[in-house]
C-alpha cells in the first residue's frame, strides 16, 4: 500500500502549487509494479520486474489550465517543478470552463483504497520461485494431447505476470481518494503447423486473486482454438446470420461508448448526436454501468477527477440513458455532468445461463466469428468494417473454420438486427459482453 512518505509527498505538492501561486489544484499519485515470467516451449525465456511511480498536476491559476507530469520524487526536484508548473500555467491562455469537480459530486468512500476488495494480500508473499511455478504450470508443450494426423506443435509462447496498481487523488477543495489492486494474469499463444501451413491462437486469463486465476486452462484453450482453424478459408460473399463470440463482442460496444463520450459530441464527432432519451437501438438491449462490483478487475469507486461512480443504465430497453461527460466539457456544452467514461459496461442477457453453444443453437445457420483482424469503425457515421476469423455453422454446429473474410455493415442497422445474447461474458474482462447474435449481415471475400 502507499507509504505514509507518499501520501504526504503528495499533501505536500497541493500545497507547494498553492503557495506558487496556484488557484486551484488536484495532485494525482500513482504508483505500480509488476513481476513477469515470459516462458517459451515449458522453458523459462525471460524475467522481469517493473517498478514505477508518477505524479500528475492539474493546475488553474488566473483562469487558465496546465497539465503537467513527473517521476521526480526528491523535495527539490518537485518544488522546482510545481513552481515551473504554474508559471507556464499562468502564460496559457484562458479558458473559463476548466474548473474542479463540485464537491458533492466526488468519491468520499474510497479513503482506505480496497474497500472493493481488489487487493489480494498474499501477493506479497510470493517468491521467485512461486512465479516461475506459477509460468510454468500452464504449459504442455511437453505433454501435447493427441493431435489431427500431420498436425504438430511447432511454439508455444506464455507470459505469467503479477501486479500491484495503486492510486491517489488529492484536490484542493477537499478531495481524498485512494484505489489499489493486484492483478494476477496468464497467457499463451500456440502455434502448429499442419501441411506447411501455420495457424496460432492465443487465450488469457486474469484475476485480482491469485487463487481464481487458471493458467492450466490458457494452453489447452488456445491449441484447440489454433487446430481448429486448420483448412480456413474465404466462403461466398453473401449475407449471413452473425454470431460474436464473448471474447470479442465488445468490438461492437466500445464505439458505442466512445459516441456517447462529450469529447465525441462536442466535435461533431459522433454517430450518437442529439441522441439522449431516444430509442436508437432494439428494446432488448440494456447496457449498464456497474462500477463497484467486488473483487473483479476494473471496478472503481471514482473517476480521473474523483468523481463518485454509480451504478446506472447507459442504454435501457434501446432508449439512451447517458452521455459521459466531465466537468470541463459540462461546462462547455452546457450540459449536466456524469462521469468521464464508462467504468464497467455491462450488457444484459436476453437469454439467462445461454452459452455461446446455446446461442449457436437458437440461431441455427449463419458464421461465428471468433476473432477479428484489423478494421475500423467510423466515428461520424457508424460504419465499420472489419477482418473476421470463424467457422460457417449449421444446425448449430461448426461445420468448417473460416478466414479472409469482411464483415461490414453500420452499427445503428447492426444492433437493429439483435437476435440474441447470451449469459457467458467473461467476468475477467473490462467489459463484461456476452456473446452476441445478428441477423442479415454482409460478409464479403
Amino acid at each position: 500500500m502507499l507509504s505514509d512518505k507518499e501520501l504526504k509527498t503528495a499533501q505536500s505538492c497541493l500545497e507547494m502549487a498553492l503557495d506558487a501561486g496556484a488557484d486551484k489544484v488536484r495532485v494525482t499519485l500513482n504508483r505500480s509494479e509488476e513481476n513477469l515470467v515470459a516462458t517459451l516451449n515449458s522453458e523459462v525465456d525471460r524475467v522481469t520486474r517493473c517498478c514505477d511511480s508518477s505524479l500528475s498536476l492539474a493546475i488553474f491559476a488566473g483562469g487558465s489550465f496546465g497539465s503537467f507530469s513527473t517521476n521526480k520524487m526528491d523535495e527539490a526536484s518537485l518544488k522546482s517543478f510545481i513552481s515551473s508548473a504554474v508559471e507556464l500555467t499562468r502564460c496559457i491562455s484562458p479558458d473559463p470552463d476548466r474548473d474542479l469537480p463540485e464537491p458533492g459530486r466526488c468519491c468520499k468512500d474510497a479513503q482506505g483504497g480496497n474497500e472493493l476488495e481488489l487487493v489480494d494480500p498474499g501477493r506479497a508473499d510470493l517468491d521467485p520461485a512461486q512465479r516461475i511455478s506459477a509460468a510454468l504450470e500452464g504449459s504442455i508443450f511437453n505433454s501435447v494431447p493427441p493431435l489431427p494426423k500431420g498436425c504438430k506443435v511447432i511454439s508455444e509462447e506464455a507470459e505469467y505476470s503479477d501486479s500491484l496498481y495503486e492510486s491517489l487523488l488529492l484536490d484542493s477543495n477537499g478531495l481524498k481518494c485512494l484505489h489499489s489492486e493486484t492483478s494476477f494474469d496468464y497467457g499463451t499463444e500456440i502455434t502448429v503447423m499442419h501441411k506447411g501451413d501455420r495457424y496460432s491462437s492465443y487465450y488469457w486469463d486474469s484475476s485480482s486473486r491469485l487463487a481464481s486465476l487458471r493458467p492450466e486452462d490458457c494452453s489447452q484453450r488456445a491449441l484447440t482454438k489454433a487446430v481448429k482453424q486448420i483448412g480456413s478459408k474465404q466462403l461466398s460473399s453473401g449475407r449471413f446470420n452473425a454470431v460474436i463470440d464473448s471474447e470479442v463482442a465488445s468490438k461492437f460496444v466500445s464505439p458505442l461508448l466512445r459516441a456517447l463520450n462529450a469529447f465525441s459530441l462536442q466535435q461533431n464527432n459522433s454517430f450518437l448526436m442529439d441522441s439522449l432519451g431516444k430509442q436508437l437501438f432494439p428494446q432488448s438491449l440494456t447496457l449498464m454501468d456497474c462500477p463497484k462490483i467486488p473483487r473483479e478487475c476494473c471496478s472503481k469507486l471514482f473517476d480521473s477527477e474523483g468523481v463518485a461512480t454509480r451504478e446506472c443504465p447507459i442504454i435501457g430497453n434501446g432508449v439512451v440513458k447517458q452521455y459521459f461527460i466531465n466537468t470541463y466539457m459540462s461546462r462547455k456544452m452546457h450540459l449536466q455532468p456524469t462521469v468521464e467514461d464508462a467504468t464497467r459496461p455491462v450488457m444484459l442477457p436476453l437469454r439467462k445461463g445461454f452459452s455461446s453453444s446455446d446461442v449457436l443453437s437458437y440461431v441455427g445457420e449463419g458464421i461465428y466469428v471468433t476473432d477479428f483482424n484489423g478494421g475500423n469503425c467510423n466515428s461520424v457515421t457508424g460504419d465499420f468494417s472489419y477482418g473476421i476469423e470463424g467457422f460457417y455453422f449449421k444446425n448449430g454446429e461448426c461445420v468448417k473454420p473460416v478466414s479472409g473474410m469482411l464483415m461490414t455493415g453500420n452499427m445503428l442497422s447492426l444492433w437493429s438486427s439483435l437476435i440474441i445474447s447470451g449469459d457467458d461474458a467473461r467476468r475477467c474482462m473490462s467489459k463484461l459482453i456476452p456473446t452476441l447474435a445478428f441477423s442479415d449481415v454482409d460478409f464479403s471475400a
